[in-house]
């Protein structure tokens, strides 16, 4: 029997606390060589796109892949795990809570090993659906104290910080301009689809750490190539996707700003191979893609924990 999950399964067996040990498992067992990754391939289509990842996490005995659909209508997400024993199709996970915890539990683990200690202002440029879960992620990892918001859309901004601040029980404020939501923060995210910098180097202050996680495609560029000039560490969760579809990192490449020997790997700081940072001064940047051995690792945990409390729906098929 191959049982089928959704949203509601997912919240019923992984917070965000859980998601982020998740995901430090994962990314430590990628220092130790046992997971597979494959870059994200994408299909254009009339009217939208169909995206697929692939991979395998050897510690939790699971492999498999994503598959999603981008249309006006919306994104579509499904993750089929299988047994890495046997090939055993094990389950199917419908819906966008799984990505969104996993997306959000990958950023915090890079600040948790890259941001200061001390981080109690927290900005964030970007403020749809992805951005809530990339704040609850910071505010698991670290005290945080306030929040300054922007987006381009006002009216979702203001749901944002309401929302928001009910949730976090933390003040999170509304500002008019990029610039002014950033000044003094310690943690600072963008989450958006813009084509054109969203965040200039000009606006950092010395310590601060960038979670860049909306600039996943080749087309969008969320920071400036000053952003990438004053980071004094930058790291990545996949160099083979950031090589693919890191618009925010292969622009200034091409411009000489920076080379891919100067870029890390998420999972050589978790495994200790290197700092996360120098010093309280250093400015440190994490870019994000989204890779597949976080989408398994997160699916096959819900998939045992949901299989143990009897959740979700068994569906009989001839393998």
């Amino acid at each position: 029997m191959v049982l089928l999950l959704g949203d509601k399964d997912v919240n019923a067996v992984m917070s965000m606390s859980t998601a982020i040990d998740v995901m430090e498992d994962t990314f430590l067992q990628a220092s130790m060589g046992q997971t597979w990754n494959r870059p994200r391939s994408r299909i254009r289509l009339p009217r939208g796109f169909h995206h697929l990842m692939a991979g395998a996490v050897l510690g939790k005995n699971a492999f498999g892949l994503k598959t999603y659909t981008s249309f006006r209508s919306g994104t579509r997400f499904l993750v089929l795990v299988y047994d890495s024993d046997t090939g055993d199709l094990q389950s199917l996970i419908q819906g966008s809570r799984l990505s969104l915890l996993r997306t959000s539990a990958v950023s915090a683990i890079a600040a948790k090993y890259m941001a200061k200690q001390k981080t109690p202002k927290v900005a964030i440029i970007g403020t749809g659906f992805q951005g809530r879960g990339q704040l609850e992620g910071i505010c698991a990892i670290r005290d945080v104290k306030t929040v300054r918001a922007f987006d381009a859309n006002p009216a979702i901004l203001e749901t944002f910080c309401l929302d928001m601040s009910s949730s976090l029980s933390l003040e999170v404020s509304p500002t008019d301009n990029p610039e002014s939501c950033v000044e003094d923060a310690d943690i600072i995210i963008t989450m958006t689809t813009s084509r054109s910098p969203v965040l200039m180097g000009d606006w950092l202050k010395p310590g601060v750490h960038i979670n860049a996680a909306g600039s996943n495609h080749w087309i969008r560029q969320e920071i400036d190539d000053s952003v990438i000039k004053r980071s004094d560490i930058i790291v990545v969760d996949s160099l083979d996707d950031a090589k693919i579809e890191s618009g925010d990192l292969l622009y200034p490449i091409e411009r000489g700003r920076i080379r891919w020997d100067q870029i890390h790997e998420l999972s050589d700081i978790v495994g200790g191979k290197i700092t996360g940072r120098h010093s309280d001064n250093s400015i440190t940047l994490f870019e994000s893609q989204g890779v597949a051995i976080s989408d398994i690792a997160a699916a096959a945990h819900v998939y045992a924990e949901a299989k143990k409390m009897g959740l979700g729906s068994e569906i009989p098929m001839d393998l």
